[in-house]
């Protein structure tokens, strides 16, 4: 099938790592005798990881600098990623049957560039998608659309024939505003509620399993 395009997020999407995202910033802190209350948590969700540093620095008494809470945050989940994070469940299958339908792909993350290439080739997505782009290569976030259209631009296909599946509430409006199809997958009440991100999206699963390729292409073309 031709003339449709599919972006995916990675962290919470693809694979099986927002929990350890969560985490490293409360381990971190609890580390350093610090508790993240949830308007803490709430906020570090939106953010680029150098934004979400400096917080955690300026406003939350965490390192020696924002440089340096950054520092910690990578070495934490460099290993994470090298060692321990898994594909979702049903997701590699769901992108190899994509694949195999001539549906063209491609990664776009918030996490960075080197991490996000270790994750997609340890959990068996790299050889199925065009590209694998992180907001960092282009100095942006996901509140802006950017990251999209540099993933998009690998895949030949316009915004109205390319669809973001993500399980950010934010990331969703970012693509809806921009004019993308959304699907979304739940994956914690942080990253966005089963209602949150049903409003956002043009349909709404709880894993992979839930949907297959086929029954995805069905409601491509029921459009």
């Amino acid at each position: 099938m031709s003339g449709i395009g599919v972006i995916f997020d990675c962290d919470g999407t693809l694979v099986d790592s927002m929990g350890a995202w969560h985490d490293v910033d409360r381990t971190l802190a609890a580390e350093a005798g610090i508790t993240l209350t949830k308007e803490d948590a709430d906020a570090i969700t939106t953010m680029s990881l150098p934004e979400a540093s400096a917080y955690l620095h300026e406003q939350c008494g965490l390192g020696a600098s924002s440089e340096d809470v950054l520092a910690m945050i990578f070495e934490r989940m460099r290993a994470f990623y090298a060692n321990e994070v898994e594909a979702r469940l049903g997701a590699l299958a769901f992108v190899q049957g994509l694949h195999a339908r001539g549906v063209p792909m491609a990664v776009a993350s918030s996490t960075p560039a080197d991490m996000l290439a270790i994750c997609v080739e340890r959990c068996g997505f790299a050889p199925y998608m065009k590209a694998v782009v992180s907001v960092d290569d282009l100095h942006t976030s996901k509140r802006e659309p950017a990251v999209y259209d540099h993933a998009r631009s690998f895949l030949g296909t316009d915004r109205a024939h390319t669809w973001g599946f993500e399980d950010a509430a934010y990331a969703l409006d970012t693509l809806r505003a921009a004019g993308f199809r959304t699907g979304a997958i739940y994956d914690n009440d942080i990253s966005g509620t089963r209602e949150a991100l049903l409003a956002r999206a043009d349909f709404l699963i709880a894993s992979w399993e839930d949907l297959s390729p086929d029954e995805f292409l069905e409601k491509v073309a029921l459009g």
